[in-house]
């Protein structure tokens, strides 16, 4: 998962904020797993892409979704990520939430097609307020971050 991570971050290269080396290790991804909501996208026998996710309360939440380089622009993050959508939906959470860049087209946008909405009203979600806020103490551009929610119906 790593290498995916750090392959997939090149598409970051013009981004001051973003190290793409510096990725989750495999302790940081197996933490992840344990909890139950990640998936992988195999293309015969490689993995092309993973999504991971934690529970929060009546939420999921997406860290990190990434497709190799090769096998970007083939529908796979849009497949893990709906995937994802079942996944919660079958074990009861009311809605899907992440963090990213809105003016990135692989990111905000991209999301926004999927059925997530930017969370304009902070005040009223604060983990993902304080998860901004972490990020930016990270160097990441405030003005650039948001979070996402999509609800499940």
């Amino acid at each position: 998962m790593p290498a995916i991570e750090r392959a997939a971050a090149v598409a970051f290269a013009g981004e001051p904020a973003i190290d793409p080396a510096r990725t989750r290790s495999e302790a940081d991804y197996a933490r992840l797993i344990r909890r139950g909501h990640s998936l992988v996208a195999h293309v015969g026998e490689t993995m092309v892409g993973f999504l991971v996710a934690q529970p929060f309360s009546r939420e999921l939440h997406i860290w990190e979704m990434d497709v190799a380089p090769a096998y970007q622009r083939r529908r796979i993050g849009a497949g893990l990520v709906r995937a994802a959508m079942i996944d919660a939906r079958n074990t009861g959470f009311k809605a899907l939430t992440l963090t990213t860049f809105r003016d990135l087209a692989w990111n905000g946008p991209f999301y926004a097609r999927l059925g997530f909405e930017e969370v304009t009203a902070l005040d009223a979600h604060p983990r993902l307020a304080g998860e901004l806020a972490n990020e930016v103490e990270d160097g990441l551009p405030a003005d650039r971050r948001c979070a996402m929610i999509c609800f499940l119906d």
